[in-house]
């Protein structure tokens, strides 16, 4: 294959890690499990939605893989027998099995972390081969229909998710529709009062508009309104119709198991919003959702996250149901009963923070499953500034994502020095900064004007500390954070969150709750920072040079804390060249003696700028700090190219699948390998 074809492949020793959570599971009671289990099926029904949300060209390929390894009975296949019958050697047959389990952990040939495209290290020919021995008739139909889609790097744009103008892939809009008009359609919806969160833009040959809602029920007419511009546009309620019907059954079916009437009124709004796609029922089932504190299986599903999405305002599919950590959680409650302190020390003044600081509810969950491209370590949701400003958020730290380890996990760039200590604090300092950077997502107000024209401040008496002046700027009717800040939002409100992280741990009561003290804190929160400057360095590997842009919201965050920490000076950040295995590499020196004299105090003068901007709804100074921040010079050329030279493959998460027999709950686990993550593919059936 050609040098470019290579710089695309497929991981070659990706590590798999099998997310335990049978331990937990078999605690619940056996109504608690038939809950989870039609929760995990709901979840994972919309894996097809997620798919070509990404790529709209990926679900071939999703379908050719689960057709090459299903038996004639719907069973996994014996890959012995495969492997004899394609006659390709077996170190090919690995590169084949290595490629469609990634496919499956990423929901897509495009990387979920990252955000580019990956291609099968074997040849085309032997790929076929394979197929071909599978005797599997659709199969090699579904091969020619998808084989240029899975080799192809051409052109190099291509290989990126993105704004369709510019090249790159989406699966929210038709390859014909510009950065205008999805500007234009989105001031239409701003004005119109229609969230675009659940929806996806397509153009016909005529320059007419159709925005899909999600929706398993026409239950809304067609409705047809004029643009600006004089194209028309229609509103449709008819995107991703069989996922969501299965998805609202599988909700439905989960009803008689709700645990109390809020969690039974959650589900009833999320089976309202997937059969008709009213953002309204959504935002009742996040409502309820925030109201159902403290159950022993927690689960949130539906288009929820806009990282993906190159305007920064459609959502992806994803949901996740797992069980609670109690030991783990009341660290985090301990937290949370002192988030008014806390909070009380971040950076800004009392008018830039909420009135009433409403305590989340901070959960330790372990994941049963979780429908998505690629699982996070904590997450701080609903995104919906309507409610978190009323009724705060649920913060969750996903324990045996935090605690999974891949055999043989090297570090690059950390000094033989401290890589013991390093080895020994990383996952609990991540679990502290998981905790703080999770609290920092329900922190700040934002300023806003009502439908009536009544603002939520003082526009005589509120100053804006970076200008000296009174507040000119602000959130009007329609608007939010994601709409003003568009596709730098959900990067800058991470980087916002990991800044808090790393301004509230050097307090010592902070660290106490996790119960450290002494050297061992000082130890947790120097492997904090250091951490943070090696992420920001290996950021690198998700900048592409060519595009100039980031394929990753939270490396992007990172790359500017990074950043931050450098230009503090007093050489409290230094990459020093070294040699590794005769190779030209680096070293990361923090002096542990100046991040609470030197490292903090540069990190908290950023973040205040950061949430003044995001407070004021002044999206072209903070996208200005933004850009200048993940800037990333020609003279760091060098220095990406050791870092892609050192780069290591993410962790693959296997996960379980639960099977209701004989009116039981059977929790089934696979090997952590790559057929152990096809097998649980081919047995889920979605």
């Amino acid at each position: 294959m050609s040098t470019l074809s290579q710089r695309y492949f497929a991981d070659e020793n990706a590590p798999y890690s099998l997310l335990e959570a049978k331990p937990f599971f078999e605690t619940l009671t056996a109504k608690e499990q038939k809950y989870a289990h039609f929760m995990s099926r709901a979840a994972f029904e919309g894996s097809r939605i997620l798919i070509d949300q990404t790529n709209p060209n990926a679900l071939p390929i999703y379908d050719l893989i689960l057709k090459i390894f299903t038996d004639k009975q719907g069973n996994m296949i014996d890959t012995d027998a495969l492997l004899k019958a394609s006659q390709v050697s077996s170190e090919t047959f690995e590169q084949f099995l290595q490629y469609s389990a990634q496919f499956l952990g990423n929901q897509s040939n495009y990387k979920s972390f990252g955000d580019e495209k990956f291609i099968p290290r074997l040849s085309s020919q032997d790929f076929e081969k394979i197929v071909r021995a599978s005797g599997c008739n659709e199969a090699i139909a579904l091969f020619e229909q998808s084989k240029d889609e899975i080799y192809s790097v051409e052109p190099v744009a291509r290989n990126l998710l993105g704004f369709p103008q510019e090249g790159h892939v989406s699966g929210y809009y038709t390859p014909n529709v510009t950065n205008d008009d999805i500007k234009r359609v989105q001031e239409f919806l701003e004005k119109e009062r229609i969230d675009p969160l659940n929806t996806r833009l397509f153009k016909d040959q005529d320059g007419n508009f159709k925005l899909v809602i999600a929706a398993a029920e026409e239950e809304f007419e067609e409705k047809i309104h004029s643009l600006d511009n004089g194209s028309k546009i229609t509103i449709s309620y008819t995107d991703f119709q069989q996922p969501l019907k299965k998805v609202a059954q599988a909700i439905k079916d989960a009803i008689p198991y709700a645990a109390s009437e809020t969690q039974k009124n959650m589900l009833e709004s999320y089976y309202t919003t997937f059969r008709n796609g009213s953002m309204q029922a959504f935002v009742d089932s996040q409502r309820y959702w925030l109201q159902d504190l403290s159950p022993q299986v927690e689960t949130n599903i539906g288009f929820i996250e806009t990282y993906r999405d190159p305007q920064g305002v459609r959502a992806e599919w994803e949901g996740f149901v797992a069980m609670v950590n109690q030991e783990q959680t009341r660290k985090f409650n301990r937290l949370v009963d002192n988030a008014p302190l806390f909070v009380s020390r971040l950076p800004w003044t009392a008018e830039f923070e909420r009135e009433t600081l409403n305590k989340p509810d901070f959960t330790s969950l372990e994941v049963l499953s979780f429908a998505t491209g690629g699982i996070p370590a904590g997450i701080n949701i609903p995104n919906l500034t309507e409610l978190t400003q009323v009724y705060g958020s649920k913060n969750v730290s996903l324990g045996n994502v935090i605690s999974a380890k891949a055999p043989n996990e090297k570090f690059p760039f950390v000094r033989e020095e401290d890589l013991q200590l390093y080895k020994d604090y990383r996952n609990p300092s991540f679990e502290v900064q998981v905790g703080t950077h999770e609290l920092g997502h329900g922190t700040g107000k934002l300023f806003s004007e009502d439908e009536n024209g009544k603002l939520n401040f003082d526009v005589k008496s509120v100053v804006n500390p970076i200008t000296g002046e009174p507040i000119k700027t602000w959130y009007k009717p329609g608007q939010n954070f994601n709409s003003k800040f568009k596709s730098i939002a959900s990067s800058y409100e991470e980087c916002r969150a990991e800044c808090i992280a790393l301004s509230l741990s050097p307090h010592e009561d902070i660290l106490k709750i996790f119960n450290y003290e002494g050297q061992e804190a000082e130890d947790i929160l120097y492997i904090m920072y250091l951490n943070m400057a090696r992420a920001g360095l290996t950021a690198l590997e998700f900048y592409n040079p060519d595009a100039k842009k980031w394929g990753q919201a939270h490396m992007q965050a990172r790359y500017a804390i990074m950043n931050v920490m450098l230009e503090a000076g007093q050489d409290f950040l230094q990459f020093k060249p070294c040699t590794v295995d005769g190779q030209e590499s680096l070293e990361i020196h923090l002096d542990k003696s100046k991040i609470r004299s030197v490292g903090a105090p540069a990190v908290s003068k950023f973040l205040t700028k950061l949430q003044i901007y995001k407070a004021t709804a002044d999206e072209v100074n903070g996208t200005q700090l933004y850009m200048d921040a993940t800037h990333v010079p020609e003279k760091w050329t060098s220095i990406r190219d050791i870092v892609i030279r050192s780069k290591q493959p993410r962790k693959v998460f296997v996960q379980a699948n639960t099977i209701l027999k004989d009116d039981q709950v059977e929790l089934k686990e696979y090997e952590a390998s790559a057929t152990g993550m096809i097998q649980s593919f081919v047995e889920r059936r979605v």
